[in-house]
């Protein structure tokens, strides 16, 4: 079950932490994941830019996500391409 009413529907991976964002809304931007990686547990493993690249939507979730678990909420990410 979707947790929110906006998907995301694209990623792509840019330089330095950042990701483009397409949403079934129509909104597209990009996203600084940069603070992210300096989190520990499931977000530790996106410091690899390697694994950082394997980004991935869920399309179950509506949502990006890597291969370990970690995903970060469409709503917040929304927001986020919005207010820049």
């Amino acid at each position: 079950m979707k947790c929110t009413n906006v998907d995301v529907i694209e990623v792509k991976v840019l330089n330095d932490y950042k990701l483009h964002l397409t949403f079934d809304d129509g909104i597209s931007g990009d996203v600084d994941i940069s603070k992210l990686v300096s989190f520990k547990g499931v977000f530790e493993q996106l410091k690899d830019r390697k694994f950082f690249s394997e980004v991935r939507v869920n399309h179950d979730i509506g949502t990006i996500c890597w291969g370990n678990g970690a995903d970060l909420s469409p709503t917040l990410l929304h927001e986020s391409i919005q207010r820049s």
